[in-house]
C-alpha cells in the first residue's frame, strides 16, 4: 500500500540517501505539480548529506520540435507518445548497471523547447540520481520498465487549482497569450495529469 506523507523533505531525503550504493529515485507526479523543485530540493540535501547526486529530467527525451511539427504531434507535445520512450529507458539503464564511465543523458531547454543532447553527466561517482518526470509509473510499453529500474519513486500531489494556475502561469512565460495558455493547461496537460494520476496507487510514497 503506497505511504502518504506531507512534505518534509529533510527527513524523506534522509531515508533515500542512507540506502547503500547508488540510488535511482523517481519523482513522478502530474504537470505543474512542482516536480522539478522538489527533485531540485532533494539534490541539493543530498549533497550536503555528502552524497554525490545529479537530476535527470525525464523532459530531455522530448522529440525535437521540428519532429512533432512533421508529425503533426505539436499540439500535444508532452503526451507520452510524444517522447523517446525507448532511449530513456536504455539511458536508465545504463546509469543503472554501467559505474566505469560517464552516462551522458539529455536535458531541456525551456527556452528553446527543445531537448538539448549530452547536457547531464551521471559519472561513475554519483550515488543519487534523481530521475524526474510525469510517466514513471505508466503500465504503457516502454514506460512500464521504468518502475522497475528506479528503487523508489515519490508522486508529488498538490490541489488541481493550484496545478492548474502554475501551468497556465508557466505557458504564458515563455510566449503563450492568456487564452492560448489556458486552453493548452485545460486541454493537452489536463488529459496528461489524468494519465499520470492513474499511476498514483503505484508510488512508493505520496508527497502532498
Amino acid at each position: 500500500m503506497t505511504a502518504r506523507r506531507t512534505l518534509r523533505p529533510a527527513g524523506i531525503v534522509a531515508e533515500a540517501v542512507a540506502l547503500p550504493g547508488r540510488v535511482l529515485l523517481g519523482i513522478t507526479g502530474p504537470p505543474g505539480a512542482g516536480k522539478s523543485t522538489v527533485a531540485e530540493d532533494v539534490r541539493r540535501q543530498a549533497e550536503a548529506a555528502g552524497r554525490t547526486a545529479v537530476v535527470v529530467p525525464m523532459d530531455g527525451f522530448h522529440l525535437a520540435q521540428q519532429v512533432l511539427d512533421a508529425r503533426g504531434l505539436a499540439e500535444v507535445k508532452g503526451a507520452p507518445h510524444t517522447f523517446d520512450a525507448h532511449g530513456f529507458v536504455a539511458v536508465l539503464r545504463r546509469i543503472r548497471e554501467q559505474r566505469d564511465e560517464t552516462v551522458w543523458a539529455p536535458a531541456f531547454d525551456r527556452d528553446l523547447e527543445q531537448p538539448v543532447a549530452g547536457a547531464i553527466g551521471v559519472d561513475p561517482d554519483t550515488d543519487i540520481v534523481v530521475v524526474e518526470g510525469n510517466y514513471l509509473l505508466l503500465q504503457q510499453d516502454p514506460w512500464v520498465t521504468v518502475r522497475e529500474i528506479l528503487d523508489r519513486t515519490w508522486y508529488v500531489e498538490v490541489p488541481d487549482d493550484v496545478r492548474r494556475a502554475r501551468l497556465v502561469q508557466r505557458h504564458r512565460r515563455f510566449g503563450d497569450d492568456l487564452e492560448r495558455a489556458t486552453r493548452r493547461a485545460l486541454g493537452n496537460d489536463e488529459r496528461n495529469a489524468r494519465l499520470v494520476a492513474a499511476t498514483r496507487h503505484l508510488a512508493d510514497l505520496v508527497l502532498d
